[in-house]
């Protein structure tokens, strides 16, 4: 069975590009919207969350905040997206309880070795 990603960006396009590099090896939902993605949370369990930071409505700050108050989503682990490079956002990002952090645009690579080191954090390394 694939390992369940839960995609989260207003932008239909970063949607659809992470979908892309993703559906092959994973079972990809998307959800442009926080409420929605926040409703569907109530019946399913994501293996891995991806969230924009910046949308409408409920920013990716905010999302991640009910998310981690959630008891069943408590230890889900999270990669903030985001198009600010500063490091007060990471720090932000990482004490809200985000695992990683990945600036727009990104690497294809780099994103598949973070949802990798994310999803098996034991099994990650290539070569010990």
């Amino acid at each position: 069975m694939k390992k369940k990603i839960l995609i989260l960006d207003d932008e239909t396009s970063i949607c659809m590009l992470l979908q892309n590099f993703l559906s092959q090896d994973y079972d990809v939902i998307t959800k442009h919207n926080p409420l929605d993605a926040l409703e569907w949370l109530e019946d399913n369990l994501p293996d891995l969350i991806i969230c924009d930071i910046q949308m409408p409505k409920m920013d990716g700050y905010e999302f991640l905040t009910k998310v981690r108050q959630q008891g069943f989503t408590k230890h889900t682990p999270i990669i903030m997206l985001s198009g600010r490079a500063e490091s007060k956002e990471r720090i932000k990002c990482y004490r809200l309880g985000a695992q990683d952090y990945l600036t727009k645009p990104f690497n294809p690579e780099e994103l598949e070795e973070l949802v990798k080191k994310n999803l098996y954090p034991i099994h990650y390394a290539i070569e010990w």
